[in-house]
């Protein structure tokens, strides 16, 4: 059997092409899309954990980097409180130190003075001279202790009354108010009142 050849002139007739769907939801279909998808992640682990505990507990810990930053409000305050506690400990401590130092070194002012003070009043022939000349032998002596003259005062007694008779006893006494230290405003008050004497016997020859 022949078979005859297809008419040229006859057009070719594709086949049917089916178009392609498209995927639509419905409204109803996304709610229950969403609560299908709550549901899975808020179900429970086997462990006893919900799915997005675990997820939070795995997030990266980097993100603690950008939590506020929370001061103590007692941080710092030892430091302050020590600070105030040896401010107020040691300031009056050291006030002390320095006042008995230079109530120590008024000591040894007075003691020098009355000593060199006798010395030279002995040495003079004349009661005038001597009583001046050892004024300023008082005076040179308390300032080189760093103690105002004015500060000081002298008296000279004479045993027998003639003090410039041969083998009489002079005593010599300087008594020193010493200020208190760092307080020039206060010119009335003294730390302390100091006095020494001393004693010199008025030689033959002189």
């Amino acid at each position: 059997m022949r078979l005859s050849s297809p008419d040229p002139g006859r057009s070719r007739i594709s086949p049917p092409t089916t178009p392609r769907s498209k995927w639509v939801l419905r409204p109803g279909a996304r709610s229950g899309f969403r609560t299908r998808l709550a549901e899975a992640i808020c179900r429970e682990l086997p462990g006893g954990a919900a799915l997005k505990d675990t997820v939070k507990r795995s997030a990266p810990a980097r993100q603690d980097h950008w939590k506020p930053l929370h001061l103590d409000p007692e941080q710092g305050s030892a430091v302050v409180e020590f600070t105030f506690l040896a401010l107020l400990l040691m300031v009056p401590l050291v006030y002390f130190v320095i006042t008995v130092g230079q109530i120590q070194g008024g000591s040894f002012a007075v003691v020098g003075a009355a000593d060199q003070g006798a010395k030279v009043y002995v040495a003079q022939s004349d009661a005038s001279t001597a009583e001046a000349a050892a004024e300023r032998a008082v005076e040179l002596a308390l300032a080189d202790f760093g103690h105002q003259p004015d500060r000081a005062s002298m008296t000279t007694t004479c045993n027998p009354a003639d003090c410039q008779a041969a083998g009489s006893t002079v005593t010599v006494t300087v008594n020193l108010k010493v200020p208190l230290p760092f307080i020039p405003f206060a010119e009335g008050l003294a730390a302390t009142e100091l006095e020494a004497s001393s004693t010199q016997l008025v030689g033959r020859y002189r």
